[in-house]
């Protein structure tokens, strides 16, 4: 199988091309002109800003059997001033409707569009429980959201079959949220994020990378989310957290110092996402990190 993958330098999709890779198939690294080390013989350099076909080599979606797009801008990377939410949206929206318009362009069309997405589309949602069949919230990220499911409208509509993994919290000591909260932890530092109710809907690397591939092969359209079936608060997060360091959690980060630190961004990271993978569920998908202090523990001895 020939697959195209874009972010390939993030957390997680570096480890999707490694496992796609060790299985024998042929991953083809979309680039940007700058990115480092994009020198490989299966890299393509795209202009993912360009918002049409333009932004694609000529041919290089030819003899495709899927496509996997990850890129954009890091959420939690900068504070969210007006110029880099700006860049949070196009980055998504622009690449998206790239890719969309060259898969429909193209005269020989991959199978699946794999086209990335989040749960931010649900916004808080508070305790209520949501899947695939909830309406948006509201908030920036759930306008984000929405436009950028949108922008594959064009792979869709050439009968293209397009799924969204609408992608919750990752755990990996090697990105996101537990990168930074582990160091904090192992020295008896971590504890609960603002009153810790929040609900975290969270995946284990390893599933969200084999959620990906279940998607490229099923027959799934649509957002799909990609988060272990039981959600949990972030304080039994925390505490499965330090359990599994053998340290306490018990310094809060208050939600006022929270507020100072990352201005806007700390409404989604104080914000509640109780979200089940009802769509995962249904397809027979099988989780090997489905209990919380099970994946803490597998995330500290192997990452």
């Amino acid at each position: 199988m020939r697959v195209i993958v874009t972010g390939s330098t993030g957390l997680i999709g570096s480890a999707l091309c490694a496992s796609l890779s060790a299985d024998g198939h042929q991953v083809v690294r979309f680039v940007r002109a700058s990115t480092k080390g994009s020198t490989g013989a299966n890299d393509i350099t795209w202009n993912p800003t360009a918002g049409d076909a333009s932004g694609i080599p000529a041919g290089a979606l030819e003899g495709v059997d899927a496509v996997v797009h990850l890129a954009g801008a890091g959420v939690g990377d900068k504070r969210w001033t007006d110029d880099y939410k700006r860049v949070i949206r196009d980055s998504r929206v622009l690449s998206t409707r790239t890719l969309a318009d060259a898969i429909a362009a193209s005269t020989h069309k991959p199978r699946a569009f794999v086209s990335g997405s989040a749960i931010g589309y649900y916004g808080d949602t508070g305790d209520t429980q949501v899947d695939e069949a909830s309406p948006r919230g509201r908030g920036f990220l759930s306008d984000v959201v929405v436009a950028w499911e949108q922008s594959a409208d064009a792979a869709r509509q050439a009968g293209v079959r397009v799924v969204h993994p609408r992608t919750g919290l990752v755990a990996s000591k090697h990105g996101g949220a537990w990168q930074r909260m582990l160091p904090l932890f192992k020295l008896g530092l971590g504890g609960p994020l603002g009153n810790g109710r929040q609900w975290w809907s969270w995946i284990s690397l390893r599933d969200e990378v084999r959620a990906l591939r279940h998607l490229i092969d099923s027959e799934l359209t649509g957002p799909v989310n990609l988060v272990a079936p039981q959600p949990a608060t972030n304080r039994e997060v925390t505490k499965a957290l330090a359990a599994a360091v053998h340290r306490p959690a018990l310094l809060p980060a208050p939600a006022f110092a929270l507020r100072a630190v990352l201005g806007e961004f700390s409404v989604e990271v104080l914000g509640s996402q109780r979200v089940v993978p009802a769509a995962l569920q249904r397809s027979g998908f099988t989780w090997l990190d489905s209990d919380l202090a099970g994946a803490m523990a597998t995330l500290v001895a192997k990452g």
